[in-house]
């Protein structure tokens, strides 16, 4: 799978992306004076004018038989789409290390040396420092009357060591077993993603994991010159298929991405995909979304004839996109087990200062954390 069509962020006048939230639109003669702002109310009848072309833009559906193709095919769809564009149709995402500094070097550091500090002192089982990234490095230490029998790392589960004895891969050594901080990306594309992480942050306990849907896309990103199989690891992966294992044991992974990624895949099939990956995370770990978000511009456009069910539709390419509520994406996140660290909507105004256009976008950004004592959805 891939990232969104039409994804775009601000830039301050030296190109550097600012925080969401940060450039407020007072003097409306003034829209142009800048790319984009940030957090633009919208006026009743602009938001009853989105509700009706939503309404008219559903009322004819995909017909059944081909709803069945762009499933079966969705994989061809999403190759067809990288085989035309290949590296050139998204930019690298440097902005992400604005809205989660957690991918950002020394960020997990700083928080795993307070955890083990804290450990020195007392029991992991009655830490009272917060949550996060990286405490599972010493969960396997607390006691056996909070977490029963002693905890250890999972071994890699039955079909996973399967797959990686077919990559010609230990199991007992998976890809970066031996890694401090491990950062999963689902649907990772060609990499505008993964390779600005490898390339800011030189942790040597850093290991990146991407799959993505697209085989071609993946093999795009494993022949890029900044591909470095002793940091990275990337591979094919069907984020709906159930009986597709990933490369890596539960309670292993720090941080998971999901960039304009879950929005692509059937409604019905989401709860299971994030239910699974929630079961990766190391308790303390971070789920980070971001996605399209209900009445942005681009459902606005959608014709008549091109939406698959409520909210969801099909690009004249074959692939497929879903507009999301807060609620929705809340819903989803905490019935896999996951608390609320952040959910809002990004509502921003672009503009076209050439042509003298402006484009309303919706988007949605979430952080939610696997408790320490979790219970994930099944």
């Amino acid at each position: 799978m891939a990232a969104s069509f039409g994804e775009g962020a601000p830039s301050d006048a030296e190109g550097k992306r600012q925080q969401f939230g940060s450039r407020f639109l007072s003097d409306p003669a003034r829209v142009f004076h800048h790319n984009a702002w940030d957090n633009v109310e919208w006026s009743e009848e602009q938001a009853a004018a989105a509700e009706r072309k939503v309404r008219e833009n559903s009322t004819q559906r995909v017909c059944p038989e081909k709803q069945v193709d762009y499933e079966i095919n969705a994989h061809k769809y999403w190759n067809d789409f990288y085989r035309i564009h290949e590296n050139g149709f998204f930019k690298d995402r440097h902005w992400l290390f604005t809205e989660f500094p957690e991918l950002a070097p020394s960020q997990h550091q700083n928080h795993l040396s307070d955890l083990l500090s804290e450990d020195k002192r007392s029991q992991v089982s009655e830490c009272k420092s917060e949550d996060g990234p990286g405490f599972i490095t010493e969960q396997h230490k607390c006691s056996s009357s909070s977490f029963g029998p002693e905890t250890q790392i999972p071994p890699v589960e039955e079909n996973v060591t399967q797959k990686l004895s077919h990559l010609g891969i230990c199991a007992d050594e998976f890809p970066g077993s031996s890694a401090t901080y491990r950062i999963l990306e689902v649907g990772c594309g060609v990499g505008n993603t993964v390779f600005p992480i490898l390339q800011t942050n030189n942790d040597p306990g850093l290991f990146v994991y991407c799959c993505d849907f697209s085989s071609l896309a993946v093999e795009l990103v494993q022949t890029h010159a900044a591909y470095d199989p002793s940091r990275c690891f990337a591979f094919v992966h069907d984020l709906c298929d159930e009986d597709e294992s990933y490369p890596v044991p539960r309670d292993s992974l720090d941080v998971i991405i999901l960039i304009f990624v879950l929005s692509a895949i059937v409604p019905d099939k989401m709860q299971k995909a994030i239910n699974r990956l929630s079961r990766l995370l190391k308790p303390g770990g971070l789920m980070l979304l971001r996605d399209y978000g209900r009445y942005d511009m681009a459902q606005l456009r959608f014709k008549k004839g091109q939406c698959l069910s409520e909210n969801f539709y099909v690009r004249g390419d074959g692939t497929r996109v879903y507009f999301f509520t807060q609620d929705e994406l809340d819903t989803l996140f905490t019935t896999a087990g996951l608390e609320k660290v952040q959910n809002l909507v990004d509502r921003r105004l672009q503009v076209n200062r050439g042509k003298q256009l402006t484009m309303y976008r919706v988007w949605i950004q979430c952080k939610y954390r696997k408790p320490l004592l979790s219970v994930t959805g099944s």
